[in-house]
């Protein structure tokens, strides 16, 4: 099932949901289609909808304020697109660049994704002492970033260009 993007009345990307809520969503008036699937359409006996793949909110939702994405496993491979940092092969692993032997925790800028031999081989060592560099440095998502770059590599290169922040294209 297709994912479709969620924005704010604001044009904030809040979530994404299934194609099912979002046209529900689109048929009670609580949001609009902000960019559809150009060939798809969604048909029932009475009414025809292009298959959306952003929505907009009618009504604006207040969202707490996140200042980081929280962390998560998961979330640093889909952060490094599942490839290691180290060789640039497929990732399957989380490793930490400061062991958590050597006082490492689980944070944002001390993940990164790694294949399962990159990360057997540096132990519990730094990427320095490793001799071992990084290929890209770890970063800290925002979370409509995060939520971004969540999403399935083919619908996200669907989205509009001002919708995608230059560090969710990359």
């Amino acid at each position: 099932m297709r994912d479709t993007l969620v924005l704010n009345a604001s044009f904030e990307p809040l979530s994404t949901v299934t194609l099912n809520r979002a046209v529900v969503l689109v048929l009670q008036d609580k949001a609009v289609v902000e960019q559809s699937h150009p060939a798809l359409r969604v048909r029932a006996a009475a009414f025809e909808l292009p298959v959306p793949r952003v929505i907009r909110l009618c009504r604006y939702v207040r969202v707490p304020f996140r200042r980081q994405a929280p962390w998560s496993r998961r979330g640093v491979l889909v952060r490094d697109r599942h490839r290691c940092a180290y060789c640039g092969g497929r990732a399957t692993t989380v490793d930490h660049v400061v062991p958590r032997a050597q006082g490492g925790g689980d944070t944002w800028l001390n993940t990164v994704a790694s294949c399962a031999q990159d990360n057997h081989r540096k132990a519990d060592r730094t990427p320095e002492q490793a001799g071992m560099p990084l290929l890209r440095q770890p970063f800290v998502p925002s979370p409509a970033e995060a939520m971004l770059l969540g999403m399935r590599a083919g619908e996200r290169a669907e989205l509009p260009e001002w919708l995608v922040r230059p560090a969710a294209a990359a």
